[in-house]
């Protein structure tokens, strides 16, 4: 993690440029009260009435309206094209834990895009918003503590190999690859317990949110977590 444009102690919510409610921002805030923009994100943080602590990215999307309200202090343009905006972020931002928004939703390729750039910041914790789940890369440990009958779907993002308890199909033996076997939706019969070796993809619906941060080790109502 490179650093040096945001350090924070409290947890950062970074806003992209895609679909996010503004119930959902509202809502991470809480949680995560430092806001970072990626580029196009400006728009629409100041469209939900918020200014960002900063914006970082190539600036490709960021309106010429945005760079007139927000200080120049505050825009931070990174004009290489080897990282997404997304990256760019999480390279420059230091703090405990990310919740990230705005990232995913109706473009595939921006999506596909975020999902790459979660299994590439393994030191980081980071939990990816969306309209209907949350998304997080698994840490080789993982334990979840999700009612009975909830959807939980795990995705390689390269070959893994791992154990489990507490799914209605246990993924004990199972080689997974991003082309062969997946883990998609699998139920929750119990206390979820997860050992894997490999960049293993968890997803849940959006009502697990504070479960899945407790189950990363972060504890979003201690400020200076």
């Amino acid at each position: 993690m490179i650093g040096g444009i945001v350090h924070s102690q409290l947890g950062v919510t970074l806003l992209g440029g895609g679909q996010s409610s503004a119930s959902d921002v509202n809502e991470a805030l809480t949680i995560a009260p430092v806001l970072v923009a990626a580029d196009g994100g400006a728009d629409r943080a100041l469209a939900l009435g918020h200014m960002p602590r900063a914006v970082i990215g190539d600036f490709d999307s960021i309106s010429d309206e945005a760079r007139g309200v927000i200080a120049p202090d505050r825009l931070h343009p990174i004009p290489e094209q080897d990282s997404t905006d997304f990256g760019k972020c999480l390279a420059h931002v230091r703090a405990p834990f990310y919740l990230a928004l705005g990232f995913a939703g109706r473009r595939l390729d921006h999506t596909l895009s975020a999902f790459a750039t979660l299994a590439a910041c393994p030191a980081q914790r980071v939990v990816m918003i969306g309209d209907d789940d949350v998304v997080f890369l698994a840490p080789p440990d993982l334990e979840l503590d999700l009612p009975g009958g909830t959807r939980l779907s795990l995705f390689p993002m390269g070959p893994v190999e791992g154990a489990s308890v507490g799914l209605r199909w246990p993924i004990d033996g199972i080689a997974f690859a991003p082309s062969g076997r997946i883990g998609t939706s699998n139920e929750v019969t119990g206390p979820v317990r997860l050992s894997l070796a490999g960049p293993m993809l968890v997803l849940v619906p959006r009502f697990c949110l504070r479960p899945a941060l407790h189950g990363l080790g972060v504890r979003p109502d201690v400020h200076g977590e």
